[in-house]
């Protein structure tokens, strides 16, 4: 999931003040004054999460409830994914999709019992509470939580283990799940989650509680506080997309690998067959055994790293793709990258991207590239 930096002035999430004690390099993101670092670095912050518990702040994120008898149908009518069959205490990633089929953004939806939560991307927030709004806002309750509610994200390895001294509960959960449970005093909301490939959770909190319950983790020996720059380390080595640079409001969700997403009773041979914005091209595209255009995992040869933007080339040098992200993987030591290339290319071999006139060789792998640890 993706922010985009804005500009104007920045406004600060209820955490600024932990990221000022414990020495955080604060940037633009989003819109928001928000850590890129703290002391130890990215590369130390990135392998500390892969072995021990990183602590986020995602509270930029937006959180927007949505409520009544009809908001699972209504919320339907905006996304592929199969949000009546959604059980209590689950959670699904989703996308809200336009007349086009592009990816308006990918969210998260909980079914909380008596409503659903969404968890959306800090820089789509206002736009997807408008685009609610206008679009189901007659046959339903939709409550932005911006404000007041704060979002902290304990990704790792150690993560059950250092929730767990709080709340033994957590150990109960599995991927995907969401609960209720009182964590120093305070209801929490916790699903075991994340954007980095590891087992954790993310756990929505009252903004007034939030620094408390932060430094009460931080003080923990296995964690150790995580910005922005080793955020999007972890979720490229995981081979997650983000938006605004892998899907977007052009993309659709099968070239993008997202076509598992679709609910099998909102395909054509479902029982809720369709039905939401660009439906006709994204069950079209579904059914198809070849898409132009493919997402895809490609290693760059050397040290390098291809950046995003960067033109992916065949053998002749013609352009047959770009790069959507790319950096420096810190686990396997090297330059990894994900974009869009041609899929009659894919077979041809000799694929290379462009950067400062040179021509780097690039090896299409499997996502992820380093393996999903979730506990399901």
């Amino acid at each position: 999931m993706s922010d985009t930096s804005t500009s104007g002035e920045l406004r600060r999430t209820a955490l600024y003040d932990f990221h000022q004690r414990h020495g955080a390099r604060l940037v633009p993101f989003a819109g928001y004054e928000l850590p890129v670092q703290y002391a130890g670095g990215i590369i130390s912050e990135h392998l500390h999460t892969r072995s021990q518990a990183g602590l986020f702040d995602v509270s930029h994120m937006g959180q927007i409830r949505v409520e009544g008898a009809d908001a699972a149908s209504a919320l339907e009518s905006l996304t592929p994914a199969d949000i009546l069959c959604l059980a209590p205490g689950r959670q699904r990633y989703a996308l809200l999709t336009n007349e086009a089929g592009g990816i308006v953004d990918d969210i998260m939806v909980i079914n909380t019992g008596n409503a659903l939560l969404l968890v959306v991307n800090a820089a789509c927030k206002e736009r997807d509470l408008q685009h609610l709004q206008d679009r189901i806002g007659a046959r339903c309750g939709i409550t932005p939580l911006f404000e007041e509610r704060a979002l902290l994200a304990l990704q790792g390895p150690a993560a059950v283990e250092v929730l767990g001294k709080l709340a033994p509960a957590v150990h109960e959960s599995r991927f995907m799940e969401w609960r209720r449970i009182d964590l120093a005093g305070v209801e929490c909301w916790i699903s075991r989650t994340g954007y980095t490939g590891e087992d954790g959770f993310e756990i929505s909190i009252p903004s007034a509680d939030a620094v408390r319950l932060a430094e009460r983790l931080a003080s923990d020996p296995a964690v150790q506080p995580v910005g922005l720059g080793a955020r999007d380390s972890l979720r490229l080595e995981a081979g997650l997309s983000l938006y605004g640079q892998d899907i977007d409001e052009t993309t659709t969700p099968v070239p993008a690998g997202l076509g598992w997403t679709i609910g099998k009773p909102r395909r054509r041979d479902g029982e809720r067959a369709g039905g939401f914005p660009g439906a006709a091209r994204i069950l079209e595209e579904l059914e198809a055994s070849r898409p132009e255009q493919t997402l895809v995992g490609l290693l760059p040869d050397g040290k390098a790293p291809v950046r995003a933007g960067a033109a992916v080339m065949d053998a002749a040098g013609n352009t047959v793709g770009r790069i959507s992200s790319g950096g420096f993987s810190p686990s396997l030591n090297r330059p990894v990258a994900m974009g869009y290339v041609a899929t009659a290319a894919r077979t041809a071999g000799g694929l290379f991207a462009e950067v400062r006139n040179r021509r780097i060789s690039l090896q299409l792998t499997a996502r992820p590239f380093v393996p999903h640890r979730y506990v399901r």
